[in-house]
């Protein structure tokens, strides 16, 4: 009946833009039942006015339209991040240094980084296993600037942790007592590249992290053959 039929039936049926042009669909074929049963029952000395059902028909169509151009947007955007994608791939291999806590030990090795905005009165570093147990408590370098720590994987009774991953909560605490506002950064070795809800991101092993938190990458150490 429109002349974007044809168009609508390019439209993926998963995509959000699929979704509204079947429940589209969906008012449509029930407008043109209740018209048809409108025109069979209307009175011929009184008949419907033209202009109204005419107007809704207008009405259904430009949103059927609306819902075409959105479709290409949404195929644009496939576009634009699979090339993203395939942009990242050059990542993989590579360490990253991204913002957050949680990072992943391979081959007995880590490192994050923490940082104060002012010197704190004590500073502590304790890592959480993915149970959600303290496998490391130590003390933090209760000074400003960025500081680096570099994590065997040893527990407090130097037993190995397996490969995994892991998070530092990394505490500071002024002279009343009071918590500090601290910044960590963790490093890993990128594994993978995909995207998600239109957001493109970086997987070392089962951590994920956006771009936008990616704040620099160097080359992976290999790891010596005993």
């Amino acid at each position: 009946m429109f002349e974007s039929v044809t168009q609508a039936s390019s439209v993926d049926p998963s995509t959000k833009s699929g979704a509204a042009q079947a429940k589209l669909n969906e008012d449509l074929n029930q407008f043109l039942n209740l018209l048809v049963t409108q025109l069979k029952n209307q009175d011929p000395l009184d008949p419907m006015d033209a202009n109204e059902f005419t107007s809704q028909l207008v009405q259904f169509a430009s949103v059927e339209q609306q819902i075409y151009q959105n479709a290409n947007l949404e195929k644009l955007l496939n576009v634009e991040q699979t090339s993203q994608i395939a942009n990242m791939v050059d990542f993989i291999g590579h360490t990253i240094e991204a913002t957050g806590t949680s990072f992943h030990l391979e081959n007995d090795s880590a490192e994050f980084t923490y940082e104060f905005g002012t010197k704190p009165n004590s500073a502590s570093i304790n890592i959480i296993n993915s149970s959600g147990l303290t496998v490391y408590s130590g003390d933090a370098v209760n000074e400003t600037g960025k500081q680096s720590f570099k994590w065997d994987g040893k527990n407090q009774s130097g037993i190995q942790q397996p490969d995994g991953t892991y998070t530092a909560v990394v505490t500071g605490k002024d002279r009343e007592g009071n918590l500090m506002n601290v910044t960590q950064t963790v490093f890993g070795r990128v594994t993978g590249a995909g995207a998600e809800e239109g957001i493109v991101s970086l997987f070392m092993n089962d951590i994920k992290t956006g771009m936008d938190k990616v704040l620099g990458t160097r080359e992976t150490k290999s790891t010596p053959t005993p």
